[in-house]
């Protein structure tokens, strides 16, 4: 996740727009949209999560979703970003903006929009709104699309206690809330399962999402040089932009990384640090994003959990570096793993 301060120019002069024409009333178009409650046709819209696009994680994931489905249906689509220090408030004026001027399903990237997703689709019935990682909002408008982070954790466990050399790995959270202990358990348990004698390590970043822990690169650095002193010679992290630090440190201390979210080891930004990434725990928020735009396009709008894992595909370890790819011993243990996860015989835990 990229800093929250970065604000593109674009992005900003549209929420800025887009606040005027609120406040003045809006063009015909969206006062239309407004009387009937929404439902427009514009196409997708999104709204980022804490450190907005650039993140070559979570934010740029959901940014891939909108853009297939901007290339395929062919229609209009917008993507804000974030303000810093913003309430809730804030968020609920973003998406009713979105709504406003037309835009059907809007999302918002991330499980601080709930309160914003709940009041805006109170007030856009017509509207299908979408939001990632939550799933308390309940509205029959309101799709929340989910996943089952802990499933691919649980193999990213398998396969740094396949590669571990010292016995030891780290997990490296951004923030100490419920969605991040998932990816916590999941590891920790791929890891025992796979290995008792494996030691490891795990620390938070941040108590809030507030205080920098999914946007902090630095921070991310300094904890997994700390565990890398600690002998831990693999670094999972699930902490967004925070994660590159990781990465970085993994990279100079010549151990393993583990990435999070996106296929972290294709990413431009992080190409001079691919070597030392393992893998990534992946989660597809592109095709959930998608396919919320599709289902909209159809007309018939998926509300309710929509839920992506290890038997929908939609959560998976990638095999982008030929050193892991190419480590039979490795991909048959992983393969054995995803197997019993999806038959049920191995209960992964979320907490």
């Amino acid at each position: 996740m990229r800093r929250i301060s970065r604000i593109t120019v674009a992005g900003a002069a549209t929420a800025s727009l887009a606040l005027a024409l609120s406040a003045c009333g809006g063009t015909s178009t969206e006062a239309s949209s407004e009387s009937k409650g929404g439902g427009g046709t514009k196409g997708l819209a999104i709204a980022y999560d804490v450190g907005g696009k650039g993140d070559q994680s979570f934010n740029d994931a959901a940014f891939a979703g909108l853009e297939k489905a901007k290339k395929e249906f062919g229609y209009d689509t917008q993507d804000v970003e974030p303000t810093e220090g913003e309430t809730d408030a804030d968020k609920e004026q973003r998406l009713v903006s979105l709504a406003k001027q037309g835009y059907n399903p809007v999302v918002g990237v991330g499980y601080a929009y709930a309160a914003a997703v709940k009041g805006a689709a109170e007030k856009f019935p017509n509207t299908t709104f979408g939001i990632v990682d939550d799933s308390t909002v309940e509205s029959k408008n309101v799709a929340d699309l989910v996943f089952s982070e802990e499933e691919a954790s649980y193999l990213a466990g398998v396969a740094a206690a396949k590669n571990t050399k010292t016995n030891t790995v780290g997990f490296v959270g951004g923030v100490d809330i419920p969605l991040i202990h998932k990816f916590q358990a999941g590891f920790e348990q791929g890891v025992k399962d796979t290995d008792p004698k494996v030691k490891v390590l795990s620390q938070y970043l941040t108590q809030t999402a507030e205080e920098g822990g999914f946007a902090s690169p630095d921070k991310g650095k300094s904890a997994a040089e700390g565990q890398i002193e600690k002998k831990a010679d693999v670094v999972y992290a699930a902490a967004g932009l925070s994660g590159q630090g990781v990465i970085e440190a993994a990279a100079a201390n010549k151990v393993w990384a583990i990435g999070v979210d996106s296929d972290q080891y294709s990413q431009a930004a992080l190409a001079k640090y691919k070597d030392s990434i393992l893998t990534s725990a992946m989660k597809d928020v592109a095709k959930a994003v998608y396919t919320l735009a599709k289902s909209v396009k159809d007309g018939k709008p998926a509300t309710g959990i929509v839920r992506g894992d290890l038997k929908t595909g939609q959560v998976s370890l990638s095999n982008s570096n030929p050193k892991f790819a190419d480590n039979a011993e490795v991909q048959e243990a992983i393969k054995t793993a995803k197997e019993k996860i999806i038959s049920g015989e191995i209960k992964v835990k979320s907490s």
